[in-house]
């Protein structure tokens, strides 16, 4: 009976062992196999520009060339570049054109 029981064991582990062997070898082809590169596809439609802001903050009281038009909120009136009052006005925002400073309900400099 002993060896009965013995040769059972011996059989067991032989196949835990096996399957062992067999998940350990998968497991090695598994990562040997996974140096995948992509090819960079076009893309469906051209990309847009993004449209610029129609105002954006001062940058030390000053606006840049992109944003020409100056805002003070307080008074509701913009200045445009060459005005009477436009280098001595710190803005509150810039704005890329006048139509844009209209329709935040600005109105222009009187001179």
């Amino acid at each position: 009976m002993a060896k009965g029981r013995l040769w059972k064991r011996a059989v067991r582990l032989g196949f835990f062992a096996a399957v062992a062997y067999a998940f350990w070898r998968w497991l090695e082809q598994r990562q040997s196999d996974s140096t995948l590169t992509w090819e960079p596809q076009p893309l469906p439609f051209p990309p847009r520009p993004r449209a610029p802001d129609p105002w954006i903050e001062p940058d030390n009281g000053s606006c840049p060339t992109s944003h020409p038009v100056k805002a003070k909120l307080s008074s509701g009136i913009y200045h445009l570049t060459g005005g009477v009052n436009y280098e001595r006005t710190t803005p509150d925002r810039c704005y890329l054109d006048p139509a844009a400073a209209e329709r935040d309900g600005l109105r222009a400099a009187k001179r």
